[in-house]
This record gives structure tokens, C-alpha cells and sequence, in this order.
């Protein structure tokens, strides 16, 4: 397959998740999202590294995978906490700063 239709597969990928994060309210969809977007970024690196037979993008796409991880494991943990206080995860109704 070209790489054009890695790539398209990629911004398509990454319009959603930027949808899911600037559109919705809901604290896990907008964790759903960045994690689509961190996945259609591995996506491109891994598809620019075949096709200039680097295998340096592949090493790149590992720290971004372990790095989403983190960042869903903290994420969670936040939400949770927030659930909890608050007995809600919408972003509007969620903010820390009123008593």
C-alpha cells in the first residue's frame, strides 16, 4: 500500500480526536481523544520511518505509546478524584476552583 492512504488514515484519525477534545464536555471522551490523536501521530512517524527505512521512528512511537499510557493512567486517576468530589466528570459543571 502507498503511504499516501497511511497518511490520510492519519489526519482523518487525528480530526477526530481533535473533534472528540474541542466539541465534547465529557472528561473521558476528551481523554479518548487525545489518545486518538497520540495514536494517529505514531501512525505518520511509523509510516514516514518505512518509508525512509529509519528505524529511529519506531523507537519514537514506543516512548509516545508508553507516554499515552502515563498519561491515560494519571488521566483516570484524575477523573476518579474529580467523581468522587464533584459526582460528575463534565468538564463545565467540574471546576475545582468554586467552593
Amino acid at each position: 500500500m502507498p503511504t499516501f492512504y497511511y497518511l490520510i488514515l492519519s489526519f482523518v484519525l487525528f480530526l477526530i480526536g481533535t473533534t472528540g477534545v474541542l466539541l465534547r464536555r465529557n472528561a473521558l471522551v476528551v481523554l479518548m481523544g487525545i489518545e486518538l490523536q497520540l495514536n494517529a501521530g505514531n501512525l505518520a512517524m511509523l509510516t514516514y520511518s518505512r518509508a525512509l527505512g529509519d528505524e529511529k521512528g519506531h523507537v519514537f512511537a514506543f516512548l509516545i505509546i508508553a507516554l499515552a499510557a502515563a498519561e491515560a493512567a494519571v488521566g483516570l486517576a484524575i477523573l476518579v478524584g474529580l467523581f468522587r468530589n464533584r459526582q460528575t466528570i463534565n468538564l463545565d459543571e467540574a471546576n475545582l476552583m468554586k467552593r
